[in-house]
């Protein structure tokens, strides 16, 4: 590389960075604050069963012409139960999510969700025989403090919805490991098992629970699985773009996006325990991968 060609390689660099913390943001956006303020509002009148189905069946619509397009790899599934549990796991934890959003302010919601990655990280060891630094498994387990913080196991302030959260951060970190187990198969067939399968889970809950639709609110229902498939589209495309370790930190930035959706619409003031649990937190993950990066820079 020449001198002339490395300040336009970092000067590239900078460019995708930037791009793809916009294309995080706008993610957040419509996730964290659209698509979860019409899940609370509208999980007051329909079951979560209900919602999550329809969720699935718009984002379905979405995928009909990916799904025709490579109707080759359809017949080409590689590991067909892995597949099916991977979508199981992911119908709980979504299912859980919406539930509990509707049962708590959302910002102890997002709090206790960031147990996930300690959860992962030790379902990678066992499962995967994945290997885990101990500055990692030390940030991890500082933040777990903070989640505990946030939960108030044992006190009057604890919430017995709250299991309903840590439902959703085990069978979401049980679809993340099957995932990670699944790179051999093709991404097309994986997306199209999420969307069919989620589909194909909730329709029976789905139907049982169903409540009658009012004409006004299928348009917020059906926000909620636009909004979701679009806010996936930009989190894949800041992926594509911009490095993990860029858009890692950002992505702690959900937790302000759901905190100010729950004052504006739903008047939610935060806990002081939630907001010091959360603090502790971003805290311990950001310390963690800030001493990472420089150790394995020294």
């Amino acid at each position: 590389m020449t001198a002339e060609q490395a300040p336009e390689t970092e000067s590239g660099r900078a460019s995708d960075a930037r791009l793809g913390i916009g294309w995080l943001l706008l993610d957040m956006t419509l996730v964290s604050g659209g698509m979860t303020a019409l899940v609370k509002a509208q999980g007051a009148t329909y079951p979560a069963f209900q919602l999550v189905f329809i969720r699935a069946m718009i984002g379905l619509l979405f995928i009909l012409p990916l799904i025709w397009r490579h109707r080759a790899e359809m017949t080409r599934i590689r590991h067909p139960w892995r597949n099916v549990f991977r979508i199981s796991c992911n119908a709980i934890a979504l299912t859980s999510n919406f539930l509990a959003i509707t049962m708590l302010p959302l910002a102890m919601v997002n709090a206790v969700g960031f147990s996930r990655p300690l959860i992962t990280m030790a379902m990678a060891v066992a499962m995967l025989g994945e290997t885990v630094s101990r500055i990692r498994w030390l940030g991890a387990g500082l933040a777990f403090v903070g989640v505990l913080i946030v939960m108030a196991p044992g006190t009057s302030g604890f919430d017995m919805a709250v299991l309903v959260v840590l439902v959703s951060v085990v069978f979401g970190s049980l679809a993340i490991i099957q995932t990670r187990a699944l790179r051999d198969e093709n991404t097309t067939v994986m997306m199209v098992f999420y969307t069919v399968g989620l589909a194909v889970i909730t329709a029976v809950p789905a139907a049982f629970t169903w409540q009658r639709v009012l004409p006004f609110d299928w348009i917020p229902l059906l926000g909620i699985g636009f909004l979701a498939q679009l806010g996936q589209y930009c989190f894949l495309r800041a992926y594509r773009i911009a490095d993990a370790s860029v858009l890692a930190p950002v992505g702690y930035l959900s937790i302000v996006m759901v905190t100010i959706t729950g004052y504006v619409f739903f008047g939610e003031v935060p806990e002081s325990r939630v907001v010091v649990g959360v603090i502790v937190i971003l805290a311990a993950l950001q310390g963690a991968a800030w001493l990472e990066r420089r150790g394995s820079i020294g």
